[in-house]
């Protein structure tokens, strides 16, 4: 970190044909794989994304601050430079069993990488997330959408982010699901 900014050192791997992305801030790693149009959604209840079926506003590149439809409900995140003040406490959740699919930006999923959904920031965005009830903290790259309430649980759409398999592990709350957090914006800039 360099006067109150995280530094962001890129690489990029080409590997028969794929183009991963591997982005290092501190001592966190996190690597970026476009996946196959054709596979799942994470969240396959996005209805629509920028008035444009999912896919197609994956494959436009339409996703970062765009609105987006689940059961009916619009959902508008926020803009870019509103996002860079954001600071929430709330629950957070996990998700880990979806490997194999797409997030809502088009990327992979990868449980084991240090990623998040969120409903209104954009998308990808770096963000830290402090578990409040042992202290510990972790950034994590937002590159996916939710958590929504489900059918069977109405309530886990109050949740205010949805974190990765290994965040959860690394923030202590895998094991009970859900922990108390407050997440807040970073700020980065490309070296």
């Amino acid at each position: 970190m360099k006067g109150g900014v995280w530094v962001v050192k890129t690489t990029y791997v080409v590997t028969a044909g794929t183009t991963r992305a591997i982005y290092r801030i501190g001592e966190f790693t996190y690597e970026v794989v476009k996946a196959p149009i054709e596979w799942a959604l994470t969240h396959e209840e996005i209805e629509s994304m920028d008035g444009l079926p999912v896919k197609e506003a994956i494959r436009q590149g339409r996703v970062k601050i765009a609105p987006y439809v689940v059961r009916g409900k619009q959902y508008v995140p926020m803009s870019v430079e509103k996002s860079q003040s954001y600071r929430e406490e709330g629950i957070a959740s996990w998700y880990g069993y979806e490997s194999g699919r797409m997030t809502a930006n088009g990327e992979v999923f990868n449980p084991n990488g240090l990623t998040a959904a969120h409903k209104f920031l954009p998308i990808p965005m770096f963000v830290e997330v402090t578990n409040l009830e042992n202290k510990k903290s972790i950034i994590v790259r937002v590159n996916d959408r939710g958590p929504f309430p489900s059918e069977q649980n109405p309530k886990s759409g109050d949740r205010i982010i949805d974190l990765s398999l290994e965040a959860a592990k690394r923030l202590g709350f895998f094991q009970k699901g859900i922990a108390r957090v407050k997440v807040e914006a970073i700020q980065t800039k490309e070296e």
